[in-house]
């Protein structure tokens, strides 16, 4: 079936109705365009999971700031559509701004996961995940979707999400995608466009160093704030300007405890025109 596009809330609701009446499971892959193979990953997740993938494209202004670069966010439609169709989405939902929004930005009902909204990447951003998580959960109350997927490269939004969707009693399964990366390690982001060729050998850095800190704690080096001052030299010391780096609880992006087993260590950097986010995990043995 070739990729069916949807500008209306209306018409996807009745679309998702008749898959429904058959029998199918339904997956939601949640984008704002710019499509690279890391949405694809996220794609062929989703069906695995369902027999109906819906994609939505949407560049949420909710969730941009002031001096953001909303108006400057690298715009593909045309190119969007043939990767979605060649990959094998069924349904796609590209809705313009009054549609949700119909009572304008600054009428708009917002979800805040209180703790987690302020912190890391929220710190640098402030109202940015309000936003993520307010269009996140309009989009998962229209398209209703069996299970979501996200990909693991923002691990704050992921952990927003699950919490959001746990607190709200919303029934879907939130399931992360492992981070699509370049050949050099550069995690693929739609903001990657903007590193200069004389930055892109070097935003490799965050990577490296985010990756120093994983092989220093699996040696059993737990002075975390240390490592973490270590990796914003490293980043530094590439010319570069680093946001944060932060060793974390996985789960609850808490400064974990003594026990803590499962690890995420985030960071961000500044290039001349981007803001790169990555992170690795930490599985420690007990």
């Amino acid at each position: 079936m070739p990729l069916q596009i949807h500008r209306q809330i209306r018409p996807l609701r009745a679309q998702l109705h008749r898959a429904r009446e058959q029998g199918q499971r339904i997956a939601l892959v949640a984008t704002m365009g710019n499509l690279h193979e890391g949405h694809l990953g996220l794609l062929r997740l989703a069906q695995e999971h369902a027999e109906q993938v819906v994609a939505s494209i949407f560049v949420n202004p909710l969730q941009f700031g002031l001096n953001e670069d909303w108006d400057q966010y690298p715009r593909t439609f045309e190119s969007d559509v043939e990767k979605l169709d060649a990959a094998g989405c069924h349904q796609l939902f590209c809705p313009p701004d009054a549609e949700m929004y119909p009572n304008g930005q600054a009428q708009q009902t917002r979800v805040i996961c209180e703790g987690l909204t302020d912190i890391l990447c929220g710190a640098s951003r402030p109202g940015h995940f309000a936003g993520v998580t307010t269009v996140v959960a309009k989009l998962l109350n229209i398209v209703a979707p069996e299970v979501a997927i996200f990909g693991e490269k923002d691990w704050q939004q992921l952990a927003l999400i699950r919490r959001m969707v746990a607190d709200l009693c919303i029934p879907v399964k939130i399931l992360g995608a492992p981070v699509a990366r370049a050949a050099d390690g550069l995690a693929l982001s739609s903001r990657n466009s903007f590193i200069t060729p004389e930055e892109r050998p070097r935003v490799r850095q965050l990577h490296d160093s985010l990756c120093w800190i994983k092989t220093q704690i699996e040696a059993g080096n737990r002075d975390f704030a240390a490592l973490e001052t270590a990796a914003r030299h490293q980043i530094e010391q590439a010319d570069l300007r680093p946001d944060y780096i932060a060793i974390r609880a996985a789960s609850s992006l808490a400064p974990p405890s003594p026990a803590e087993r499962n690890l995420a260590i985030l960071g961000a950097l500044f290039t001349r025109a981007a803001r790169l986010i990555d992170n690795v995990q930490v599985h420690l043995k007990d």
